[in-house]
């Protein structure tokens, strides 16, 4: 006796009812063809689960290394790029704020260094020696504060010509093209270059500046401005009690710069290829990825704060920390920016392709729109034909070539902004219109059924 637990579903057209015959098999009872679904349902849900417990381990991952693969990506571009970082650095040496912060530097300098004091007593006792009324030498004697006034203003001037002229700027993006290397002994710590790092703060040198005002002042007559000394040729950038940690974040965000984007848009992917449902699980890493680039924002908001309490003002006024700061993370911001509205937009294309009430309708819209549009074309005369209808027939490949199209784009646009961004998308939508209005004017397939002859 044959038990009917050991049978399997017999094949499409060999079941035999009676089972004679010597088949494999035999038709399943309603009991057992009930536990056969039941089990194959238990089968399909405990798959669905394992790829929805998959793919939330992977979007957790990939949204954990998001921020770090922005800011990965920014620090091996610019470490490695000499026209990026050159570009990054330029707009400092026409900033107001630190303009201001290197004349002062240099005039005080100066001023330090001219003995008005010794002038005055000079100027006295020449008077009181020869013989001069008293108020008069009492009146030589109170020249010691105009006469620094005097020195002052003009060495001030004479410095201020210099940093705020194309000179200063030329020399500044020369030094830093030059001296490129600079920022990597800033990340390791090495004592090098005109960044450089030292103690718990970060440090500019000016030196080639220095050199200039010194001799600009010597030929305007100020023989004691040679004696600036080489020795204070430095503007403190950075004060941090946390800048040991920061450098070794910054060299491991470097090690990993190339690896950890592609790692993470790799992951990204993977994320979305093993859900059950694709087009949610996009929704739901684009929505996620979008949230990481407002956390990343905050948070270089709240760096920036903590950095501009941290400098002392006596080191460096509020408005040029501030100036250098913005200035040398404003890529970032940019690049974190621009990617939050490509991942928004992202996430509001996933949303319009799905079964939601407001995509449905805008689809529905936009459907009647481009259908009037094609038909009033074709009222007008002008049909598209057979690639019209070919573009009606495949509906999704025409939508998936042009998207692709536009995400090309923008990984082959250097360095794309949010304007970029804009542009891209506004393109993409136009020439989906195009389409749907080109696969709407065609003119309708001929009816082949009246061409087939009688059976």
């Amino acid at each position: 006796m044959v038990s009917g637990k050991d049978s399997v579903p017999p094949h499409s057209g060999s079941g035999d009812e009676s089972g004679s015959g010597g088949g494999v098999g035999h038709a399943l009872s309603a009991e057992e063809r009930a536990e056969y679904e039941r089990l194959r349902r238990h089968a399909g849900v405990r798959h669905r689960r394992l790829r929805k417990a998959g793919a939330a381990v992977l979007l957790v991952v990939t949204l954990l290394l998001a921020p770090l693969a922005v800011v990965a990506a920014w620090v091996q571009e610019t470490v490695a790029d000499t026209d990026r970082y050159v570009e990054t650095v330029a707009p400092l040496a026409s900033d107001p704020a630190v303009q201001q912060v290197v004349i002062d530097r240099l005039t005080n300098e100066v001023v330090k260094n001219v003995d008005v004091e010794a002038v005055t007593d000079a100027l006295t006792k020449v008077l009181a020696d020869n013989g001069v009324p008293p108020q008069v030498v009492a009146g030589a004697e109170a020249l010691d504060g105009p006469l620094r006034a005097v020195v002052r203003t003009v060495v001030d001037r004479n410095v201020t010509r210099v940093v705020t002229s194309d000179f200063f700027r030329q020399t500044w993006e020369g030094s830093n093209r030059q001296a490129h290397a600079a920022v990597v002994h800033m990340i390791t710590g090495e004592r090098e270059g005109a960044l450089r790092a030292t103690g718990d703060t970060i440090q500019l040198d000016v030196g080639s500046v220095v050199d200039q005002v010194r001799q600009r002042l010597v030929d305007a007559g100020f023989d004691k401005a040679a004696a600036i000394p080489d020795s204070d040729r430095t503007v403190t950038l950075f004060h941090t009690d946390e800048l040991g940690k920061a450098q070794d974040a910054m060299r491991l965000l470097d090690i990993l710069g190339t690896w950890l984007p592609v790692i993470t848009v790799a992951l990204a992917a993977l994320a979305v290829w093993t859900a059950p449902g694709h087009r949610v699980m996009l929704l739901i890493t684009s929505l996620g990825l979008g949230l990481m680039m407002v956390v990343l924002l905050v948070a270089l908001a709240v760096v920036r704060r903590v950095y501009l309490d941290a400098v002392p003002p006596e080191a460096l006024p509020p408005d040029a920390a501030a100036a250098i700061f913005d200035t040398f993370l404003r890529f970032l911001r940019d690049s974190t920016r621009t990617l939050l509205v490509v991942f928004l937009a992202t996430a509001l294309a996933a949303y319009l392709y799905g079964p939601g009430r407001i995509a449905r309708r805008v689809r529905a819209l936009a459907r009647r729109g481009t259908t009037a549009a094609g038909r009033a074309l074709r009222r007008a005369g002008v049909s598209t034909g057979r690639t019209g209808r070919r573009l009606a027939v495949h509906p999704r490949w025409t939508t998936g070539i042009v998207l692709g199209a536009g995400a090309l784009a923008l990984v082959l646009w250097n360095r794309p902004t949010v304007g970029a961004v804009v542009l891209v998308a506004v393109l993409v939508m136009v020439v989906l219109a195009v389409v749907a209005v080109l696969a709407a004017a065609a003119d309708p397939a001929p009816d082949e059924a009246g061409l087939t002859r009688p059976g």
